[in-house]
């Protein structure tokens, strides 16, 4: 799969996500990796969950999604399997930037 069709997928999953919710997303962007530095991850959410942010928030560099495309693909058996991991990456790391955790988001099918 090209870097295109990668970044494809990505897109696609965003545009999966519902309107109310991407409206909330601010200062946040996401990218594509070929592969996290020193971990085997899928995806990577950096910096302040919106649950967290108060009053002082302000003049912070954007948040940051990272989806790394190398191990989604190394595990992937078929396009669908990576379109399918995009999505479930996608919608755990922007999970992350609302202030869900890992073990919540495990509880509900996305970890």
């Amino acid at each position: 799969m090209s870097d295109e069709e990668f970044e494809e997928l990505v897109a696609d999953a965003l545009d999966t996500i519902p309107a109310q919710f991407l409206e909330a997303l601010d200062n946040i962007v996401v990218l594509v990796e070929p592969r996290h530095p020193t971990e085997s991850l899928y995806g990577l959410y950096h910096g302040v969950a919106l649950t967290n942010r108060t009053t002082s928030y302000a003049g912070h560099l954007p948040d940051t999604i990272t989806i790394y495309r190398e191990p989604i693909l190394a595990h992937a058996h078929s396009v669908d399997d990576v379109r399918q991991q995009v999505s479930v990456t996608v919608i755990h790391e922007i999970a992350h930037y609302f202030g869900i955790d890992d073990d919540h988001l495990d509880e509900w099918g996305w970890g």
